[in-house]
């Protein structure tokens, strides 16, 4: 029972990319330049979406929610990863460990559904134009949003909770940067293979079936779109869903490869890096892809950055 226990009370050794000293500076950079960017890119998103009223719809509304929750997502991991990749010390407490893991899968699940969301808005937005206003009403959208957070955090409370029961026997070197269940898994000192499966159980809910719905949703989209008689109104229509669209492959296509691939053929080193790809990285593409294919937030930047939004 003490061995059982005793990774509760000294935490954990991320071990992360300590096997390579010279590569840690350079991903320290990284990390740190990505966060950074992550932080400025997310925020503009946000306050253009508040401060220009042409944005006032529910794309914009839903699209800052994403913007915040990539925050959250990232700030929940990224200063310890720089503290672990600067510093000799590249341990975490229990509690952090705890707390890392409730927060990253309660953000990460939450995005999986919001990005369904902002889907739905899209095919009522491109099928049923007519009736978008009444449809999307602000009530509507204000409920899509929380239950969105409400499944991610259901998610969390679930799935991270069975995986902390687990006895480690004093295993604590987590050959990983941040806490995550597969790495989890695999300091457990018992069979793991309900919790896999559990795991398994839970990726499909939120790794494959959400995807699957957004591109159902894409095909009538698509649809509806070559019907339209103006080019105009097939450039925009195409412009503003290939950026979401875009976004979704990106995330889901990275989470999938970590989460779903049986764990036999799990490189370690490989799966690191895929990671770190989208905790670090694919918070800071959003508002850079959203922006490079949106005109209505390229102009809100314009007026921002002129001093003509206010």
């Amino acid at each position: 029972m003490e061995k059982a226990n005793e990774s509760s009370l000294i935490g954990f050794v991320l071990l992360g990319f300590s096997d390579h000293p010279r590569l840690e500076a350079v991903l320290f950079v990284i990390v740190l330049l990505f966060y950074l960017l992550t932080l400025v890119g997310n925020i503009t998103i946000i306050i253009i979406s508040y401060l220009d009223p042409p944005l006032h719809i529910p794309m914009y509304f839903f699209l800052s929610n994403l913007s915040f929750l990539d925050i959250c997502f990232t700030t929940s991991l990224a200063p310890q990863t720089l503290v672990n990749l600067r510093g000799p010390e590249k341990t975490i407490t229990y509690g952090g460990c705890v707390v890392q893991l409730y927060s990253s899968l309660s953000l990460g699940s939450t995005e999986c559904i919001l990005l369904v969301v902002m889907a739905l808005d899209r095919y009522v937005a491109v099928c049923k134009p007519l009736h978008y206003a009444v449809i999307m009403n602000p009530r509507l959208c204000q409920q899509l949003a929380f239950i969105s957070w409400l499944s991610g955090l259901t998610n969390s409370l679930i799935h991270a909770t069975f995986t902390l029961q687990l006895p480690f026997c004093g295993n604590h070197r987590l050959d990983h940067f941040i806490c995550e269940v597969p790495a989890l898994l695999k300091l457990a000192c018992v069979d793991t293979t309900i919790n896999e499966l559990v795991l398994f159980v839970v990726s499909i809910l939120f790794l494959l079936i959400p995807p699957a719905l957004i591109l159902i949703s894409y095909g009538f989209i698509t649809q509806a779109v070559l019907r339209l008689k103006s080019v105009e109104a097939r450039r925009k229509a195409f412009s503003t869903c290939s950026s979401h669209l875009t976004v979704v492959i990106i995330f889901y296509g990275t989470i999938i490869y970590m989460y779903l691939q049986p764990s036999n053929s799990y490189a370690q080193d490989q799966g690191k890096f895929i990671s770190l790809f989208y905790t670090m990285v694919t918070p800071t593409l959003n508002p850079i892809i959203y922006t490079l294919r949106n005109k209505d937030v390229k102009d809100a930047l314009k007026k921002l950055l002129t001093g003509k939004l206010c």
